[in-house]
């Protein structure tokens, strides 16, 4: 299986991130799946793809060309896909990916698990659609949802498929 992992490529303050997208990484190299991620070296991205590739994984990275021009690629992926720009990363992501899993990231991250939200709410993706929930991260997220539901702007049958969870295991038994 494909997972789509959407995280930032930025190094967190909180060291609970770091140790928690090492142990993705890990279970997913470990598993027998394969990563799909934005293909940086940098921060919470190249922690994910060294954890995959070390647990003996595949790596599938999806760069830019301006990321790539500016020496962001993560060298030593088992593939690098790269595009012409970040719309085009965005729609190679969705297509690759069988499952898919925010983890906390920045306003990229964001974007990214916001159109796989809709993909899946509009049943134009039939996927598991993750929100690594770790520490509360996605709590603000969660209720916006949930007050789209209470204004009848959204319903339970339009956010089949996504999920909020604290912890791997509960990852692990969605995507199982």
């Amino acid at each position: 299986m494909n997972i789509t992992v959407y995280l930032g490529a930025c190094e967190s303050n909180d060291p609970s991130l770091k140790k928690a997208v090492r142990e993705l990484g890990e279970w997913i190299g470990q598993s027998g799946n394969t990563l799909i991620y934005g293909g940086s070296k940098s921060g919470l991205m190249g922690e994910i793809a060294e954890s995959a590739l070390i647990s003996g994984g595949k790596v599938t990275g999806v760069e830019p060309q301006f990321f790539i021009d500016k020496g962001f690629q993560y060298d030593g992926l088992t593939k690098l896909i790269i595009t012409k720009d970040m719309s085009e990363r965005k729609t190679k992501m969705i297509e690759l990916g069988d499952a898919f899993i925010a983890f906390p990231g920045g306003t990229g991250t964001l974007e990214e698990i916001a159109e796989v939200m809709s993909k899946v709410s509009l049943k134009q993706l039939d996927a598991p659609c993750i929100l690594y929930n770790l520490n509360g991260y996605y709590d603000s997220l969660k209720m916006l949802l949930e007050h789209m539901k209470a204004k009848g702007l959204s319903s339970d049958k339009r956010q089949e498929n996504i999920y909020f969870v604290r912890n791997l295991e509960e990852i692990i038994h969605i995507i199982n």
